[in-house]
Formats: C-alpha cells, structure tokens, sequence
C-alpha cells in the first residue's frame, strides 16, 4: 500500500465557508448567526462532488491508496472568538472529514483538528478528542502549537498545560501531527513561513525539554519535511550537546517523525539522507499549499510520490516510508486496515 499521512479537506463544498463566516460575523452581531448551529446542511452528493474530481482523482492518478484525511489546516484559525467558537467549529469540520470517511472508507481515515484558543487550557480540547476516537473513528489528530495565529502566545509542547492532551493520546494510542493554522502576523506568510517555522520550532522545543520521559510511547509528526531541520542537523545536535541532552536518536527520534512534504528532488534526498527512514512517513498535502506544475519537471509540485520512486532506495526502505512506518505510527491505522484486510 501506498499511504499519505498528510491530507486536508481543501476543497470542501462551498456552504461549510458560508456556515463559518455567519459563525464569525455573528461574534460582533448575534443576528448573523447560522441558522443550523450544528453546521451547514451538505448532502452525500455534494461531499463526493468536492473529493471525486479532485482528492479522489489525484490519488488514483498518483497510485495514492490511502489519505490521512483532517480538515483543512488553515480553516482551524484558532485565533478566532473563544473556546466555544472553537469547539462547535471543530465538531462540524470533524464530522465532515468522518463523512467522507464514511463514504470511502478503503480511501480516507479521519485525523482530528482540536477547538483550541489562545490563552485557553488545552483540557478542553479532550472532550472532542475523545468524542472523535470513540464517535468518528479518528485515527490521529492535529494539535496545534501556536493557537495565537503568529503571536506565539502559547507554552512550550513540553510545558505541562499540554498533559492532558498527552495523557488522552497515549490512552487511545494515537499520534498527533504538530500543524499550525492561518497567520495573522503580517510577518509570517502562513504557508511559506508559518508552517515551516512551527515545524522548526516544535522540533527545537522537544529538543530542549524532556516530554518524552514522562510520555515514552508519546508520538508526533513534524509535517512538511520538518522545516529546516534537515538542512540544519548538525546544528540540532550541537545544541543538544550543550543543553546536555543525550545524542537526539535517543532524546527525540523515539517519538518524532517528519512526512515527506517536500516539494522538489534535492530537498527530498536530503531528508531521506539525514533523518533515519524508519522516521520518515510518505505524505503529499495535496491539493494545499502548491497546486501548480512544476515547469522543471513537468509535474505537480506535490506529486510527492515520484521523488520517493527517483531517490533509489532500497526496496525495504521504500516499503517503510510507503506504507509499514505510517501503520506503526497509527495503530489505530493499522488496526482498520486489518479489518479491511489489508
């Protein structure tokens, strides 16, 4: 099997955007409030219109068998209200995602966005993790770091206001990937900067503290490659010496892993050069942050799938990067496929 990891429900009918923006307008005016605050009304027809044409059509093209299927990341703005803006925003985003799931249930396994909000303890957020293991089917979530948009408010991933979320992910065993949301810090376009810097920056957060001793079987991925801490491995490790931390295939790579997110050759062969394969789960995102084809090569930026096939490896490598790393980072995967029996 062929799995990606990193998939978000980008091209959702257009009455989810309509619902959300009355939800927004209606924190200054309460008349704009949706009618339906259990979401907007979207029929099957309407969710296999917005996948069929295009997740759907891409991953049969690309030979893709399954996608780690969330909402859209940058729909999340946590930033946005309060708490129960969050939560009733998450609910209906989730149960999307487990509707589709539903309706193509060998193509898509739902991952969970969390009602995050700056400032907010994030126990909150375990009611609606618990609700979308148990409930929904969820087989990950997406947790993230920085709730502010770009400020940057929040502690550390090693602080322990983030516990409970830990304690409730090693209860159902399930990983989370570290994915920020919009930026509303003019200095940092969301895509280009934000992503990548909180892929950095998390990485440099687990570096520093010592979460994984408290939570061992604790897992974590660093999308879109890991932001620069390929290219900038040596730099990682020196600063973990001098933190006095143990060699980072000790300290870290336990419990992080990084996707494949990488949108061209060179970048790709340096992640599968430094960072162990058994860390390395193949991802796309597509139908995200670059759409278009690259006219070097004639290709999608995010057909991710041909640089894995050009970089080489061995067949057992190429396995694990495929398909065994993503089913022992998600048990819960695993256990579904098996049902399925594959």
């Amino acid at each position: 099997m062929i799995i990606d990891c990193h998939g978000h429900f980008t091209t959702a009918p257009g009455a989810l955007g309509e619902w959300r923006d009355r939800q927004i307008a209606a924190l200054a005016d309460p008349s704009a409030t949706p009618p339906d605050p259990a979401g907007p009304r979207i029929s099957d027809d309407e969710l296999r219109a917005s996948v069929e044409p295009n997740q759907l059509r891409l991953m049969d093209e690309r030979g893709i068998d399954l996608t780690v299927f969330s909402p859209r990341a940058s729909f999340m703005a946590h930033h946005i209200g309060d708490f129960g803006t969050s939560a009733a925003w998450a609910a209906v985003c989730n149960d999307l995602c487990a509707r589709v799931a539903a309706l193509y249930p060998e193509r898509f396994a739902v991952a969970a966005m969390l009602p995050q909000s700056p400032g907010v303890d994030p126990a909150t957020c375990v009611p609606e993790l618990r609700r979308s293991v148990e409930e929904l089917g969820a087989v990950a979530i997406n947790l993230n770091p920085d709730p502010s948009g770009g400020g940057w408010t929040a502690p550390p991933l090693t602080d322990r206001s983030w516990y409970p979320v830990y304690e409730a992910m090693t209860e159902y065993d399930i990983p989370a990937m570290v994915h920020v949301s919009t930026s509303v810090n003019p200095a940092f376009h969301t895509t280009g900067a934000h992503y990548l810097n909180a892929d950095t920056t998390a990485f440099m957060q687990l570096v520093t503290g010592d979460l994984f001793a408290d939570f061992p079987t604790l897992r974590l991925i660093v999308p879109h490659g890991g932001g620069a801490v390929p290219y900038h491995w040596g730099r990682f490790r020196g600063l973990a010496m001098a933190l006095g931390k143990p060699p980072l295939e000790q300290h870290v790579l336990e419990n992080v892993y990084f996707d494949t997110c990488v949108y061209h050759q060179p970048g790709f062969d340096l992640l599968l050069d430094v960072v162990p394969r058994r860390n390395i789960l193949f991802a796309s995102e597509m139908i995200g942050a670059v759409r278009d084809i690259d006219p070097r090569t004639g290709r999608y930026f995010d057909d991710t799938l041909r640089y894995l096939e050009a970089a080489g490896l061995p067949a057992d490598d190429e396995h694990a990067v495929r398909e065994a790393n993503a089913r022992a980072v998600y048990p819960r995967l695993d256990a579904l496929l098996k049902r399925q029996g594959r």
